[in-house]
């Protein structure tokens, strides 16, 4: 027997009967909790979350990913076309009317901070263009945006949104991912991980970038964060096909048949080895996918094609190069989902280094010219999509969203020609497929500066966008490093007055 003086510290305090017996309480007082706990649902092969509700992770075949999947309740939408304006959108030129703009203009009443994202502030300043009363709805919207306006009655606007930050990266990370922080997947991957797809031979999940290229927070704006990789968005636009899809020169179909052949049988081999590896099977669907794209793309990507009376409407001949370009961009956009592309996600702006308004909608001056150069490129191709929807009978099925990852103020930057960002209230609007029509819920204050009735959450934004496609915002999860991660975290309540 070993004697005291070769027994460890540790080994004498289990030795010690009063340790002894404090431990062996402690450890029998911890199996009856897990056992408790394993009674109300919360053990691992069985957890329930703190909303009593078990996760629900989709049944995946990881041969066929893509594979549609049934939602946890039946709803009409079946796709969701998300429009995307990054550089933060000014409310208060645009959808969200207030008098009391005019009423305090080049005023600075109580209330007003001194200093706000990138500075001191200016006065209060009455919105940049005129507002009218719209539709049969009499909705208030500017004249910057008339195509849009002149849909109103489709709409739900939500005007009492507020967000966690006033930094463009975090904040198209929170509206896409629900999280400020990089590396979380993003909406389309969310859905497009739920429900597959039904299309065949394109991706379950679209990117169309702005002609100006990606938006500040890049790729995770559309990628697949911790979900298998077979989630992420594919992104390409009208003018900037899918890369790597053309066969080489010198090379024949013969040749291109025989080397997917061996890959595929390469593969098969490593994947029945190593059943559980995600990415490779994930590679694999990827390798399949762009087979079945060579031959489904080109036509795809031939706007061309479409009557000149569709042209016309989308704008795809007048105007800047930008403009017309970005037209182009919408038409891909119906054409997508068509086919039946489960998520199309659609951007107007970019740049990953600011832009002040010039390649995004971030106007800290110049408003007047900033805003107009955007909405002349954003407003006529969008309200003709969303007319060309309706009339093809297409919202009867797809779920359509605008949005914006936070405001501007109500009152002007020190250098008295633009607005800082407003993370307090927002606009952003819902159409097609289960929505209301012709409604607005929440209201922000007198100036538009925060959010006074009904304050929304992009936690219950997003939660309502994928009610509206089905799923429970609660049950929907990817276990992942010890937790149930879903794209509202722990927050969020469905809008249900913006339901149909």
């Amino acid at each position: 027997m070993n004697s005291p003086e070769h027994v460890s510290p540790f080994g004498r305090r289990l030795l010690d009967r009063r340790n002894f017996l404090k431990n062996t309480a402690g450890s029998l007082g911890g199996l009856g909790l897990a056992q408790l706990l394993a009674g109300d649902g919360y053990s691992a092969d069985n957890p329930t979350e703190f909303s009593g509700k078990s996760p629900i992770r989709p049944s995946i075949d990881p041969d066929n990913p893509y594979l549609p999947r049934q939602g946890h309740f039946d709803v009409p939408a079946k796709k969701v076309l998300v429009i995307f304006c990054p550089g933060a959108v000014s409310h208060v030129d645009t959808f969200d009317y207030k008098p009391d703009l005019y009423k305090y203009h080049g005023q600075k009443p109580p209330g007003i901070p001194a200093v706000t994202f990138e500075g001191p502030t200016g006065n209060i300043a009455k919105p940049f263009w005129d507002f009218k009363p719209r539709g049969k709805s009499g909705k208030m919207v500017s004249d910057l945006l008339p195509n849009l306006g002149g849909l109103v009655d489709d709409f739900a606007f939500i005007h009492s949104l507020t967000t966690q930050t006033s930094a463009h990266p975090q904040g198209e990370n929170f509206l896409n991912t629900g999280f400020t922080m990089e590396g979380f997947p993003s909406f389309g991957a969310w859905v497009t991980y739920a429900l597959g797809s039904d299309c065949s031979d394109l991706p379950a999940f679209v990117a169309i970038n702005d002609p100006r290229g990606l938006a500040r927070s890049g790729r995770n704006n559309f990628g697949n964060g911790f979900l298998p990789a077979a989630f992420q968005g594919t992104d390409f636009n009208a003018k900037n096909p899918p890369a790597n899809l053309r066969r080489p020169a010198g090379y024949s179909a013969s040749d291109d048949q025989a080397t997917v052949d061996l890959l595929q049988r390469l593969n098969g081999k490593h994947l029945e080895k190593f059943p559980g590896d995600a990415d490779l099977a994930a590679r694999i669907a990827s390798y399949e996918l762009a087979g079945q794209m060579q031959m489904s793309v080109p036509e795809m990507m031939d706007i061309s094609s479409e009557p000149e009376s569709v042209q016309k409407e989308y704008g795809t001949d007048t105007g800047t190069e930008l403009k017309r370009e970005y037209a182009k961009n919408c038409i891909l956009a119906r054409r997508l989902l068509e086919k039946g592309v489960r998520v199309v996600q659609l951007f107007n702006g970019s740049d990953p280094s600011g832009g002040n308004g010039i390649t995004n909608w971030d106007s800290h001056s110049n408003i007047a010219d900033t805003h107009a150069m955007q909405a002349e490129i954003m407003d006529q191709p969008t309200g003709a999509l969303i007319s060309d929807l309706k009339r093809r009978g297409m919202l009867d099925d797809t779920l359509v969203v605008w949005c914006t990852e936070f405001g501007r103020m109500p009152f002007l930057q020190g250098n008295g020609t633009g607005r800082d960002h407003n993370p307090d209230s927002f606009t952003c609007f819902l159409a097609g497929a289960g929505v209301k029509k012709g409604i607005s819920y929440g209201e922000s204050d007198e100036f538009g500066f925060k959010a006074a009735v009904n304050p929304t959450e992009i936690y219950d934004f997003n939660a309502t966008i994928l009610h509206l496609m089905g799923l429970d915002h609660e049950r929907l999860s990817y276990y992942h490093n010890g937790l149930e991660r879903r794209l509202t975290n722990v927050h969020g309540h469905v809008i249900k007055d913006v339901l149909a």
